[in-house]
This record gives C-alpha cells, sequence and structure tokens, in this order.
C-alpha cells in the first residue's frame, strides 16, 4: 500500500523513490512484522492467560513438557497477523501473487486455528481428525495449484537444483504436484513445532532463502544470468518472505526457551502452507526439499516411525517421533536440540543458496 501511496509523490521529492524498490520495501516490511510482534506480544499473551488459552499436553510426551501444560498457545495469530499487514503495507497490492499468498496463509492458518480450537475445548491433545484437517488443506493447496496453471504463460517444468538442463514437465499434473508441495509443507512445519523456538529458527532460514530467490525470480536479467526460472511479478514475494523473517524473529523473543507463548497449529500450518506456496508461485519447489530439511526430516521420522510400527507389530526407529523427541528421550537437554537443529537449518540454507551457481 506504501508504493501506491508514497512513490507517485516521488515527482514532488526524489526520496519518495526508495519505494519502487523491492529491496527496500522487503527491509520495512521485515521491520514492520518485527515490531508489530514485539509491542502486541505482551498483550497477546495476558490475554491468552485471561482468557485459559493454554496448550493441551501429550500424556504420552517427555516429562520435561508437563511444566508446559497452561502455557498461552494460538501465538500464531500474532505471526499471521504481523505477516499479512506488513505485507499489505509494503507490498504492491495490485498484484496477484501478493493476494495470492496472503489468501492461502490466511486459510492454512484458518484450519490451524480451527484445530487449535478443537483441542483447548476439549482439553485434548487431538483436534481435528487427520482427514478432515487433510482435506481441508487439499482444497486450499487445489486453489494454489489451479490458480497457478491457468495463468498466461504458465510452465508446468521444475527446476531441479544443481542440474540445469533437468526439467521434466508435469503438464495437467503440475497441479496434483502443487497439492503435494503445499500439503507437505504445512503438515512438516507442523510436525516440527515441539520444542520452545524449534520451528521458528529453520522458517527464519527458510523464509530468508525465499526472499533471495523471490527476488531473483521476479528480475529477467538476474534470472536469466543464473539459469532459473524468471516469473512474472513474482519479485513482489520478497516482501512476504521478508515480513514472514521479521514476525518470526519477534514471536521468537517470547517463544525462545522457556516459552512465554506457543504458536500453536495456527502458526505452523499458515508459516508452512506460505512457505509452499512461494516454492510453487517461484518454480522453486524442490529447493523447499533443501532449505526446509529440517521440517522434511521431521516429517519423514513420523512417516518411519508408525510404517515400521505397523510393519514390525509393535517395534519402534525412534524412541519417540517426531524425532526431536527422540534425543529429549535419550537425555539431551531441550535448548540444546533446538541449537543443534537451528544449526543444521544454517548449513541447509547456505546449500540452498549454492544452487544458484552450481547448476
Amino acid at each position: 500500500m506504501f508504493y501506491h501511496l508514497l512513490f507517485p509523490l516521488h515527482e514532488l521529492f526524489s526520496g519518495f523513490n526508495v519505494f519502487r524498490y523491492i529491496t527496500f520495501r522487503s527491509i520495512g516490511g521485515a521491520i514492520t512484522a518485527f515490531f508489530i510482534v514485539l509491542v502486541l506480544g505482551p498483550w497477546f499473551i495476558g490475554k491468552m492467560q485471561q482468557l485459559q488459552v493454554g496448550q493441551v499436553i501429550r500424556t504420552d510426551g517427555p516429562r520435561s513438557h508437563l511444566s508446559k501444560k497452561g502455557v498461552p498457545t494460538m501465538g500464531g495469530m500474532l505471526i499471521v497477523f504481523a505477516l499479512l499487514s506488513a505485507t499489505f503495507l509494503w507490498a504492491r497490492i495490485d498484484n496477484g501473487y501478493v493476494w495470492l499468498i496472503m489468501a492461502a496463509t490466511l486459510f492454512f492458518g484458518a484450519i490451524g486455528a480451527l484445530d487449535d480450537y478443537r483441542k483447548i475445548s476439549r482439553q485434548h491433545s487431538g483436534g481435528l481428525s487427520a482427514r478432515a484437517k487433510l482435506a481441508l488443506q487439499c482444497v486450499g493447496a487445489l486453489a494454489v495449484g489451479m490458480y497457478m496453471y491457468v495463468q498466461p504463460g504458465f510452465d508446468g517444468a521444475l527446476s531441479v537444483p544443481f542440474l540445469k538442463n533437468v526439467r521434466p514437465d508435469l503438464g495437467l499434473l503440475y497441479i496434483v504436484f502443487a497439492m503435494v508441495v503445499i500439503v507437505g509443507a504445512s503438515n512438516a512445519v507442523n510436525l516440527t513445532d515441539g520444542l520452545d523456538g524449534l520451528a521458528t529458527g529453520p522458517t527464519v532460514v527458510s523464509a530468508a532463502v525465499y526472499v533471495i530467490f523471490s527476488y531473483i525470480a521476479g528480475n529477467i536479467v538476474i534470472a536469466q544470468y543464473l539459469q532459473v526460472p524468471y516469473v512474472v511479478d513474482s519479485g513482489e514475494l520478497s516482501v512476504f518472505c521478508a515480513a514472514m523473517v521479521g514476525a518470526c524473529l519477534g514471536f521468537l523473543w517470547f517463544n525462545a526457551y522457556p516459552a512465554q507463548v506457543f504458536m500453536g497449529d495456527v502458526g505452523s500450518l499458515a508459516i508452512g502452507g506460505g512457505l509452499g506456496t512461494v516454492a510453487i508461485i517461484i518454480k522453486q519447489e524442490m529447493l523447499l526439499a533443501i532449505v526446509g530439511g529440517i521440517f522434511v526430516a521431521e516429517a519423514v521420522s513420523v512417516m518411519l516411525q508408525v510404517g515400521y510400527f505397523k510393519l514390525s507389530k509393535g517395534k519402534r526407529i525412534f524412541l519417540m517421533a517426531p524425532f526431536h523427541h527422540h534425543f529429549e528421550k535419550q537425555g539431551m537437554h531441550e535448548t540444546k536440540v533446538v541449537v543443534r537443529f537451528w544449526i543444521v537449518a544454517i548449513i541447509l540454507g547456505f546449500v540452498a543458496m549454492a544452487t544458484l551457481k552450481l547448476r
């Protein structure tokens, strides 16, 4: 919105010319989102405590988590509010992709909010049924996939990291692929959100990497030079990704150990859905498996655990899944698990950036 209000004034004062630059507006979005969360955080936490909107703990989880019962949850509403507000203020609102990413984030956040509400109202760790949650996620992801498919100049070919000449074209099947990416990302972030600050750190890294890739994808000169897919008008997603970085850093202020508030499914599903949608729009779907490797590993650990448990009739690969709990069960302190996962996420971020030149 600032672009439309203030950039036209550059004819009167040249200083307003900065609003034409995505880089400037991305920084503005990040800072705005950060301070929105920072300012509203104490009020929100107090309000959740007043309403007794507290975390419901799994009875089969690590004993150290029992002390977290009653800690305010649904803090993801802060993240979503700050993220969407900052994006609306700093991005160009005449850009269709901006509205698509905001709608997708809000939709997945609404699914998470409903899931959180069911848990809190029932005082049970089970919220929406897995089938209902998956069905709703598929509806949102299908809408994104179909929107992209009908865009002029749509390209159903995939961009494979490190292999510039390998671009399999999925055609109509790209819609199904988009659904898998978005739903998978949403659930993977959700599974990772189990320790104080655990999901927030890798999210900051992933969103920061996509700030750069979104900018490149929207700049035809740089995209052609680096041999990455060029997507018209996708550069504005840099503002959204930067706002996600700022909102998550602001939330980490309160979510770092010991957490004063948890993001809940409303935050994790929204973040995952948003990242997955960005990856689809800028044609960097497979990159998400690299930069979001922590999320992928967490999801895979659950699938392996469940599959092996059924096939072996009761045996387990991990002491507990998702596998961040495995390390806790081994005696590793929560903060050490979180920081080590952050370190791995940062390394994976560097690897993702390396794909720009190693092609």
